[in-house]
């Protein structure tokens, strides 16, 4: 059982050619918390006690411990992890002799900056010392002032003196090559020194399996077969490509209503017919439309839409008088077509509406029993993958857990009225047979990405920017310092959690994971008091609090879990969902219940999009919601978001997306919420200045 006792953060002198010990880091804990009304989460796992700098050992038992650990027993203890950037640490030779002797000395720093990952080193080539983050790869002439890890702050290369994490030694000399740069704006893109405001009940561990490589090898294979297999069926039974992101939005939408146990596959769905998808398909059919430029480009969308309707209705079955007002439609709109040799862009845009106006409904209703047909064809696919998955899994368990994994768990003790800060997951479950670790390597890096591989097969390999791989080392080491303080799980999970996302990911799906821009999460943080994101993973997240869809690979890196099992009693929150219409009426729904329940100050900004042709069930519900204080609106083309790849992009260029929908901003809040955290014009104003935009309000505010 861990106790209340700060991790030590004893000044580190390592003597030439020995490895450093890792520190911890500093604690992430509000300080300004009052213990009347909260406690400490429960010892269900190995709690990491984590304290604010300027706290003293005496402060409330609210502050003094955070649970950020998942509960993972068994793993040897493996060699000591070493960060890029971070090698050489301690170690003699070229150009980096610490002050009053070789390698690092760190006798004139406080424990809060050795805490925090500074070192100081000396340049043989200036004849100077300067200071290196290990955490965070900043370098500064300058002594470092106490601060969290992951503040922003002014970098100054120190000529290159910078340890380079390929070798044990320091380059020297004139020539030295500079240190590659993290890529501009994609650099330190998170402040994890906020803490959070949210407060939630005890909640006990979770019982889902840990991740294992061998696992999500295989369901990473399974997702990629079960795509192409939807592509397939949508070319050869509709003659479409499949609509961009739809295979997302159905994974979405099912996992709503799913109650199988894999988090990736639909697997135990009350109605195996998936609605969203089905609408999907028919809104493309008989051709995608799409908002042509040019009068030539509406004049042939107008003739290839009337083309294919015709020979959509005469393939499949349907009834006379269906057929009858498809094809007589489209011969009005040949006949159009040849009397008007030079049509208006206008005319082809209304001529075009009135024919899918008249012939929709038809056409649907021909190739209504295809369509479904596809959608439960890729349910019951998902089911079988479920199974074989869900096989493996066991297998792994059964090779050190011979028996049920579940049986011998002690029972929860902890108190579901206590009231605590937010932590992460915890999983209660014993850890599966470790990957081999030969297997899982991390295989070098290049100026931008950094590359990890499982097994002798390259197409099994991720590869992240730098930066976010530096942000992920620190996520992981603010959350599993106490139960992993080798790090030597920190590959196997980044590797998990990376062939996740990618699963679910895709290619090239860019707004699954869009974000808003970092001058906005510094806006919203600063005039708002939010600390905490509903919707984001640990690739994209601005604070080292959120919500994620997959708490089994995400919870090592911070995650709270889904937004729909999250329930807190009061804070500040930000909130932008996947634009799958289904998720953001159920998130409505999610924060209605609990700002009717709150007794605490609660706080909701919601972002959707601005779909009002036709609006939006969820558009219209938050409107109309009794708590919505305060509503704004950003013009579309006039703001953009954080691509949703920017975890692997190669160009700093693709990093920001024009948004060519406008984005509505609500506020939703209890009472205590808007006294607290007052939307007024004047921090409205500074949001839309954050946003690129000055003022945007179209409609009138409600009251």
């Amino acid at each position: 059982m861990a106790t209340d006792a700060p991790p030590s953060t004893a000044a580190e002198t390592p003597a030439s050619g020995q490895a450093e010990q890792q520190p911890p880091l500093l604690s992430a804990v509000d300080p300004s918390a009052s213990s009347s009304t909260t406690t400490s989460p429960p010892p269900l796992a190995p709690i990491r006690t984590e304290r604010h700098p300027s706290s003293s050992s005496t402060a409330s038992s609210f502050d003094s411990t955070c649970v950020t650990s998942p509960l993972t027993p068994g793993g040897a203890p493996g060699a000591p992890f070493r960060s890029p950037g971070a090698a050489g640490f301690g170690a003699t030779g070229g150009g980096a002799a610490g002050v009053g002797g070789s390698g690092a000395t760190s006798h004139d720093l406080s424990e809060e900056l050795l805490a925090a990952g500074w070192r100081k080193f000396w340049s043989k080539r200036e004849n100077r010392p300067y200071y290196f983050n290990k955490l965070t790869n900043q370098s500064l002439w300058e002594p470092p002032t106490a601060a969290l890890p992951g503040v922003k702050r002014t970098l100054s290369d120190p000529a290159a003196a910078v340890p380079n994490h390929h070798h044990h030694h320091h380059q020297q000399g004139p020539s030295a090559p500079k240190r590659p740069s993290f890529g501009g704006p994609q650099a330190l893109a998170w402040n994890f020194s906020v803490h959070s405001n949210c407060v939630t009940l005890e909640r006990p561990p979770r019982r889902l399996f840990q991740p294992h490589p061998e696992t999500e090898l295989l369901r990473a294979q399974l997702i990629a077969k079960l795509r192409q297999h939807y592509s397939e069926l949508c070319v050869s039974r509709e003659n479409i490509q499949p609509p961009p992101d739809s295979f997302n939005r159905w994974l979405i939408e099912r996992y709503l209503s799913d109650k199988g146990s894999d988090p990736l596959f639909p697997s135990d769905c009350d109605n195996e017919l998936s609605y969203a998808l089905f609408r999907e398909i028919i809104n493309d059919l008989p051709v995608r439309l799409c908002r042509p430029k040019l009068s030539a480009d509406a004049k042939k969308q107008l003739y290839r839409y009337a083309e294919a309707s015709k020979a959509m209705i005469e393939s499949r079955v349907a009834n006379p008088e269906s057929r009858k007002i498809v094809k007589w439609n489209v011969e009005q709109t040949y006949q159009f077509l040849r009397q008007a040799k030079m049509p208006t862009y206008e005319d082809c845009l209304e001529r075009l509406a009135h024919l899918k106006r008249t012939c929709q409904p038809h056409i649907e209703e021909a190739a209504k029993e295809s369509v479904e047909k596809i959608c439960t064809k890729l349910y019951h696919l998902s089911v079988e993958y479920a199974k074989k998955v869900r096989e493996l899994q066991e297998t792994l368990f059964k090779v050190t857990n011979p028996t049920d994994p579940w049986a011998d768990l002690p029972p929860w003790s902890g108190d579901p009225k206590r009231r605590v800060r937010c932590y992460p997951v915890q999983i209660c479950s014993p850890a599966p047979r470790p990957a081999a670790q030969q297997q899982l390597v991390e295989t070098g890096c290049t100026d931008r990405m950094q590359f990890v591989r499982y097994g002798r097969d390259n197409s099994s390999q991720q590869g992240i920017c730098r930066s976010v791989f530096a942000k992920l080392q620190q996520l992981y080491t603010l959350h599993c310092t106490e139960e992993d303080p080798s790090m030597e799980k920190f590959f196997p999970r980044l590797w998990c959690m990376l062939t996740r996302y990618q699963a679910f990911l895709g290619q090239q799906s860019q707004n699954t994971q869009a974000a808003l821009p970092i001058p906005v999460f510094e806006a919203i943080s600063r005039l708002f008091g939010v600390t905490f994101e509903l919707f984001a993973s640990p690739l994209n997240c601005y604070f080292k609090q959120y919500c994620s869809a997959f708490p089994d690979t995400d919870c090592y890196f911070g995650s709270r879990g889904p937004v729909l099992e999250f329930y807190p009693l009061e804070g500040s929150f930000e909130a932008n969902p996947p634009f799958s219409e289904e998720l953001m009426v159920a998130m409505v729904n999610h924060m209605e219940n609990l700002l009717k329940e709150a007794t605490g100050p609660l706080s909701f900004m919601v972002f959707l999009p601005d779909w009002r042709d036709p609006p939006t069930e969820a558009l219209v519900r938050l409107e109309a919601s009794p708590y919505n204080r305060r509503q704004t609106c950003v013009l579309p083309f006039e703001h953009s978001y954080r691509n949703g790849m920017q975890h692997c992009l190669e160009r700093d260029e693709d990093l920001y997306v024009k948004s060519a929908h406008g984005t509505l901003i609500v506020f939703l809040q209890n009472d205590a919420g808007f006294m607290k955290w007052t939307p007024t014009s004047e921090k409205i104003k500074d949001l839309l200045i954050a946003f690129g935009q000055q003022s945007s309000h179209r409609r009138p505010q409600p009251q």
